[in-house]
C-alpha cells in the first residue's frame, strides 16, 4: 500500500508510549505504531463474531458422549471459552453460537455470556451436518445489513490479534471480507491456498497428497461483510471449503491475512494432547 512520508511533532510523553507499543514483532516501530493506532481509530471495528460449535467431534469418542467436541477441557477451562476469551480481550462482545449436538451443555455453560463479559446468543441446527456454509447461512437475518464480522470455527485455537486482521482487511478494501491463513508441512488435510501478494488467488480443499501448491492453508478464521450470503445456497449441505471459497477467490479480491501466532486445528486426538502440553 502506498505511504506518503510526514513529519510531525509530538511531547514526549507520547513518543515514550509509542516506544513502549512497538513490539518489534507485531509493531516494529514508532512510525508503525502511529499508523496502528491511526487506523484502529478511523477504521470501522468489527464488534461481531459467529462461532460454529455443532461439531459432535466423532473422533473424540468415547469423550463425546458426554459433552460437545467445543467444550473439551483445555487448561481447566472448554475450548470454546478460550475462544470467547479471546474475543473480549479485543473487546467483541457480541457472539452467535450455532450449537446443535448437545447443545444444552453450552447453554447452560455460557447462558447469555454476562459472566464472562459478553452477549451471547444461539442458532440450534435442527438438521445434522449441513456443512460450514449451511450453518453460516442461518445467520443471515440476525446479522445487520453492513456490519462486518468474525467467523470461527470452534476446534481451533489461536492467539490471534484480532484488532491486527480486522485492521488488515480493512486497508485491502474487500466487499466480501479476509481469510486468516497460517502455514503447515501436511497441507493436504486442510484448504490450501495460494498467494499473490496479499490477493488470494487459488482456494483448494484437502488436494491430493503431494499436489498442493502452497503450505498456506485456511487457518479456520474469517472476516466477512453480509455479502458472503449471497454465495451461499438456502436450504442444502453447503461447504465453504469445497462450494463456495474455490470460486469465490476467482471471481473477487480476497486478501489472506497470515497468522504469525500459534495454531492449533483441534481434529484429532494427537492434536488435543498436543494443545494440553504446549497451550499457554
Amino acid at each position: 500500500m502506498k505511504r506518503v512520508r510526514l513529519t510531525i511533532t509530538l511531547r514526549k510523553d507520547l513518543v515514550d508510549s509509542l516506544d513502549r507499543h512497538a513490539d518489534g514483532v507485531n509493531i516494529r516501530n514508532r512510525s508503525h505504531a502511529i499508523e496502528a493506532l491511526l487506523s484502529d481509530t478511523l477504521s470501522r471495528k468489527v464488534n461481531k463474531a459467529v462461532i460454529l460449535a455443532a461439531d459432535q467431534g466423532i473422533t473424540f469418542r468415547p469423550f463425546t458422549y458426554e459433552m460437545p467436541k467445543a467444550m473439551l477441557p483445555v487448561k481447566g477451562r472448554p475450548l470454546l471459552e478460550h475462544i470467547i476469551a479471546r474475543l473480549r480481550k479485543y473487546d467483541i462482545r457480541d457472539i452467535s453460537i450455532s450449537v446443535g449436538y448437545l447443545k444444552e451443555k453450552i447453554e447452560s455453560y455460557f447462558g447469555n455470556g454476562s459472566k464472562f463479559g459478553v452477549h451471547i446468543d444461539y442458532v440450534a441446527q435442527e438438521k445434522k451436518n449441513v456443512g460450514t456454509g449451511g450453518a453460516l447461512k442461518q445467520f443471515q437475518l440476525r446479522l445487520i445489513k453492513d456490519e462486518p464480522f468474525f467467523l470461527i470455527y470452534a476446534d481451533v485455537l489461536t492467539d490471534i490479534n484480532y484488532t491486527d486482521f480486522a485492521r488488515f482487511s480493512s486497508e485491502h478494501k474487500s466487499d466480501i471480507g479476509a481469510l486468516a491463513l497460517t502455514t503447515t508441512a501436511t497441507p493436504e488435510l486442510w484448504g490450501v491456498v495460494k498467494l499473490q501478494g496479499d490477493k488470494i488467488i487459488e482456494f483448494v480443499e484437502k488436494p491430493a497428497q503431494n499436489s498442493a501448491r502452497s503450505h498456506l492453508i485456511s487457518a479456520g478464521i474469517f472476516l466477512f461483510t453480509p455479502r458472503i450470503f449471497s454465495y451461499i445456497p438456502k436450504n442444502k449441505k453447503v461447504s465453504l471449503e469445497k462450494d463456495v471459497l474455490p470460486d469465490l477467490v476467482k471471481k473477487h479480491s480476497l486478501p489472506g491475512y497470515v497468522l504469525q501466532n500459534q495454531w492449533y486445528d483441534i481434529s484429532t486426538p494427537a492434536v488435543y494432547e498436543k494443545v494440553l502440553k504446549e497451550w499457554k
